[in-house]
């Protein structure tokens, strides 16, 4: 939205435009920069349960159904003040799955930027998550993330199948490859055969049970 529509009298912010005002741009696409981020989570914590939650030692995270946060981009300003007593966040898990037509991946790819760049405006610590789907997605996805800071990415749901796992190998390498970062969280499971070179080469690697994972513990204790 150009500054001359923005003034229009009676003018709404549709696109959210207030989201990325003063950001700089990467790719052709124009995904929104975000600043490095060094500090590393002690604790995640689920959005949809940061909402009521008192215990404010923690990062909220997004690695859950679409819908449990698309309020956030609905009425990111509601949630800000929320949000702010925590220590940080891990920027919006905005879907990019393969059979999503590629503009709705790449859609996603920008507001999970765009929400992390207005939240470091307004002062958060912001880890940026990284989701790509297939080697379509896979350059996109480094769009607009400063080399050697943390990362994150979330890889439940992405090692079961082996079809899923080989995606997912070959996006974290590219992504680990391109952007050479500190560390990375990770949320889900980091099977040796997946992390074990990364770890070799010195990246830190954060492993964090997905809600999932700590559910079947408790079954089986």
């Amino acid at each position: 939205m150009s500054k001359e529509n923005c003034t229009r009298s009676g003018c709404k912010d549709v696109f959210h435009a207030f989201l990325v005002k003063n950001a700089t741009y990467d790719s052709p696409l124009e995904i929104p920069c975000l600043k490095a981020e060094m500090q590393k989570p002690n604790k995640l914590i689920a959005f949809s349960k940061a909402i009521s939650s008192k215990d404010y030692d923690a990062w909220v995270h997004f690695y859950e159904d679409d819908v449990a946060f698309e309020r956030l981009w609905n009425r990111p300003k509601t949630y800000l003040p929320i949000l702010k007593k925590f220590r940080g966040i891990i920027s919006p898990d905005f879907s990019v799955y393969r059979d999503m037509p590629l503009i709705m991946q790449q859609w996603n790819i920008y507001r999970n930027r765009a929400i992390g760049f207005w939240l470091q405006e307004n002062g958060m610590p912001v880890i940026p998550n990284i989701r790509f789907g297939d080697d379509r997605t896979y350059e996109l996805s480094c769009a607009g993330i400063a080399k050697h800071g943390v990362i994150s990415v979330g890889s439940h749901g992405c090692m079961r199948l082996l079809r899923e796992r080989k995606y997912f190998i070959n996006g974290l390498k590219y992504v680990i490859d391109t952007l050479e970062p500190k560390a990375v969280v990770v949320y889900g499971a980091t099977p040796d055969g997946v992390f074990a070179s990364y770890k070799k080469a010195g990246i830190e690697i954060l492993q964090f049970d997905s809600e999932f994972m700590q559910s079947r513990r408790v079954v089986n204790t």
